[in-house]
């Protein structure tokens, strides 16, 4: 599926065309497929709404050349952003609580971003009061707010959909992918409905969230280790369209754990939590499909890995469950 196979001029060119590589251990008469967004140049698929969200911002005037961009965030979204911000003649500053992970703030300042810490105590809330202030406070600044921006979703309609349906040429019977924004399952799925609206579509978060509230499921609320999905509070989650979605699988740690663990060892995938997840789900949607509970236009599944184990071996990732800090 990387088709950069000719020299380009920036890295930006580099952000997308990801592998679509097939799954091992699914049902034989259903094909499981992840789209590996490792691929892109900061790792993770959160290259792509940097690049797509600042390119906007731009055209439409929301920001200058010269000018800021201001995000809270905790880690992935932070690097996409940086690494757009910089090769499009923006500066970025990124408000981070202070618990969130080390690497991660490390590799944003490595792409010359500003970090500016907040309170652990005030959580993520407090990140994005601090943002706003100060965007508030610069001549020239903009807060893309990745939870709430309709470009989120855009990016993955004009790019990671076409992607996956490029390369299985239309015949995808279902897509699966976790929602932490919502913002890549909504914008692949949108595109899958407008192919097929009898595409099926199914969200993933950890056990313990709160997303399959938005399907009048009952849920209840608790810690979780797998990171990058989830919500403890759905109204803050403004992208997800519970239209487009026919279930949410709500997938234990443990379960998640070992499943990224299972595709290091079997199938060479060196993923993250939020992939474990996404891999059971998938296989879930899959023996559906297989055994006649699901109806799917074909036996294909499709999910997403969103980034490498990489970022995470310092919370012992590859340890024990007990072991793994999450």
């Amino acid at each position: 599926m990387t088709t950069h196979e000719q020299p380009v001029d920036s890295v930006l060119e580099t952000i997308g065309r990801t592998p679509l590589v097939a799954l091992q251990d699914g049902p034989e008469d259903v094909q499981c497929y992840a789209k590996l967004e490792s691929f892109n140049p900061g790792a993770s698929v959160k290259d792509r709404i940097g690049r797509y969200m600042i390119r906007k911002m731009l055209e439409r005037g929301d920001v200058n050349e010269g000018g800021t961009i201001v995000e809270p965030t905790a880690g992935n979204t932070g690097i996409g952003l940086a690494i757009s911000a910089k090769q499009l003649g923006l500066d970025a500053i990124f408000v981070v609580p202070e618990r969130f992970s080390l690497e991660k703030q490390q590799l944003m300042a490595a792409l010359d971003a500003e970090i500016i810490n907040t309170p652990t105590d005030a959580g993520m809330g407090g990140a994005i009061e601090r943002a706003h202030e100060l965007a508030a406070e610069l001549d020239d600044a903009v807060v893309p707010q990745q939870f709430s921006n309709p470009l989120n979703t855009e990016a993955h309609y004009a790019t990671t959909g076409p992607e996956i349906y490029e390369a299985l040429e239309g015949e995808v019977g279902a897509v699966v992918a976790g929602c932490g924004t919502a913002g890549t399952l909504m914008g692949i799925a949108r595109y899958a409905r407008e192919r097929d609206p009898n595409t099926y579509v199914a969200a993933v978060e950890p056990e313990g969230s709160l997303y399959g509230e938005f399907l009048d499921e009952d849920r209840e609320e608790g810690e979780y280790k797998t990171e990058g999905i989830g919500t403890h509070n759905i109204e803050t989650n403004e992208l997800f369209e519970p239209d487009l979605v026919d279930a949410v699988h709500a997938v234990p740690d443990r379960e998640a754990h070992a499943e990224l663990e299972r595709l290091a060892r079997e199938e060479g995938h060196l993923v993250a939590s939020s992939a474990g997840a996404a891999s059971v789900a998938t296989k879930r949607v899959a023996r559906g499909i297989s055994e006649g509970e699901i109806d799917a236009p074909h036996e294909t599944v499709v999910t997403v890995f969103p980034d490498s184990s990489e970022r995470y071996l310092s919370k012992g990732i590859y340890r024990s469950f007990e072991e793994w800090e999450g």
